[in-house]
């Protein structure tokens, strides 16, 4: 029983698959906060054109 307890927690994969599940929503809130931004921007832009129209 001790032998598989330390197999256990000499067992990484558990903590790598958490660490890119929690890159992957790093990334993910850095595309939509870039994404919001981009589409602001370009929504005044057009706005500004149409306006000069």
């Amino acid at each position: 029983m001790i032998s598989t307890l330390r197999q256990l927690f000499k067992n990484e994969n558990g903590a790598t698959a958490i660490e890119y599940g929690l890159i992957a929503a790093l990334i993910a809130v850095a595309a939509i906060a870039a994404f919001q931004l981009v589409g602001t921007n370009l929504s005044s832009m057009f706005n500004t054109v149409a306006g000069q129209l």
